[in-house]
This record gives structure tokens, sequence and C-alpha cells, in this order.
């Protein structure tokens, strides 16, 4: 099935889904139910089957699922059964913070490279990765077969970059910029806004606030 005929929702549930697998694996489970796995997830049973219904189901009635097996199959479905080549565009503390987190590579996402514009950053070396300048960015992606681009730079500089990135090749742009970027179709996009992050994480808190004020209000009532 294609994916445009899977819904936003359970695309994001999967990397939840090969997470916890990949815990269960680690404590020596070799099968679970669709029940149990609920109870990791936090969604109703009946959710976990009709999520993985959308690409052919994987358990048997009675059974349940093969740890090992759903969890192949999950990243052959996200696309982590391969290599991703990743280039990052900024080298500054969030840019160094990607390339510093190891787990990405053990997920297929390989760092051939990182870019600044500031003198004071080029020639230094992050994990075994020298920073660049821009300078030789659209060449260094063709000749390293680049796919993926993360983009940790100011949002007045996104657009222009994600323009070279694209004209160069780049398929995917992860992007950390604080700006929506405007890129053909046949390239994807994911925004990472950490700000709005943090303001629904201050909307939760603050709303289970008002209700545990509220529920001692009405007891003093």
């Amino acid at each position: 099935m294609a994916e445009k005929d899977i819904s936003k929702a359970v695309i994001s549930r999967l990397p939840r889904y090969y997470r916890y697998l990949g815990e269960l694996m680690e404590d020596g489970v070799e099968r679970i139910s669709s029940n149990e796995l609920s109870l990791k997830m936090k969604v109703t049973a009946s959710q976990i089957r009709q999520d993985l219904n959308n690409f052919g189901g994987f358990g048997q009635q009675g059974y349940g699922y093969n740890v090992k097996y759903l969890y192949t199959e999950i990243a052959k479905i996200l696309g982590i059964d391969r290599q991703h080549n990743l280039i990052i565009i900024g080298a500054g503390n969030l840019g160094q913070a990607i390339a510093n987190y190891a787990n990405f590579e053990k997920r297929g996402f390989v760092i051939k490279g990182m870019f600044d514009i500031n003198p004071r950053l080029i020639g230094l070396v992050v994990r075994g990765i020298e920073i660049r300048g821009v300078d030789d960015l659209d060449h260094f992606i063709v000749e390293n077969n680049v796919q993926m681009a993360a983009l940790t730079i100011p949002k007045t500089k996104a657009p222009e970059i994600a323009d070279r990135l694209v004209k160069a090749g780049i398929k995917a742009i992860w992007n950390f910029a604080h700006v929506d970027l405007v890129v053909p179709d046949d390239v994807v996009v994911e925004n990472v806004h950490l700000s709005e992050s943090l303001m629904r994480l201050s909307y939760r808190v603050c709303s289970l606030q008002d209700q545990q004020k509220e529920k001692e209000e009405n007891k003093k009532a």
C-alpha cells in the first residue's frame, strides 16, 4: 500500500512501536500480544491491530506477534533497514549535538559532513567529521551521494540554503529553522520547531494544574 494511503497518525506511531519492540528484544521477549503491547504503548489493542493491518498485520490469532520479526518488518517500513547519507548545515550547539548522537548511525543515518559559514568553526572536527565551509556544499552532496540534510541555521538563511540543497539533489530536509520551507513536491521536509513543542508542553502542564486547582476548589465548596 502506498504511503499516501496511510494516515500521518499511524506513521507517527511506528517509531514508538520500533523502540518498544527493541526494548522487548533486549529483555529476551520472543512474542507479545496486542493487549500486552498496548500497555507499553498507551494505546488500545484494537488501535495497534488497525495500525499494523495497514501493512499486512504480522500477527497470528492465539499467538500474537513475533517480536524480532515485527521489529524487522517495521524497520523495513520506516526505511531504516538501509543506509541514509546525511549532512548537517549549521555546526553550532544544536548541529554538534546531532552529530554527537551515536544512535543515529544504529538506525542507518550516516553523517557524511557538517557545514557552517563561521570561520571559527570551519576546520574543527566533531566525532571525526571536519566542519567545512558552504562553498563546496553542492559538490560534496553529489560526490558523497547525500540524500538528507539537517538544517540547524537561522531562519533568515534557511530558504536560500534549502534551494541549494534541492538543486544539488537532496530529497529530504530535517528542518530545525523556525521557518516553513517551500520545496518541490518530490522533496520531503520534516519540521522540528523546538519552541512550539515547548509551548505545547506548557499548555499541557497548565491544563493539568488548572484541573487540579478546580478539583481542590470543588472539594472546599
